[in-house]
């Protein structure tokens, strides 16, 4: 799979696990995760989504560090996607 495959997919994750609407097309690596809108809850929930879609399992201090979608693209790269 390549990053731009990822990234696809991960966008539409974001588009179902978002609090309220966004426009997808202006989601790309160099967005910040804190663009996303996300809570502290409904980024767990995003987490497990993200991990429940690509077949994954990684900790969740992992995705702590990640500031970008990029840096979402990396970590799940980094665990075999």
């Amino acid at each position: 799979m390549t990053d731009d495959e990822v990234l696809q997919r991960l966008r539409e994750v974001i588009r179902r696990s978002a609090p309220n609407p966004m426009d997808m097309s202006r989601v790309g690596l160099a967005t910040t995760i804190a663009a996303l809108n996300f809570d502290s809850l409904t980024v767990l929930d995003l987490i497990y989504d993200i991990q429940q879609e690509f077949k994954v399992d990684f900790e969740v201090e992992r995705m702590a560090t990640a500031r970008t979608v990029g840096d979402v693209v990396a970590l799940l790269r980094s665990v075999g996607v």
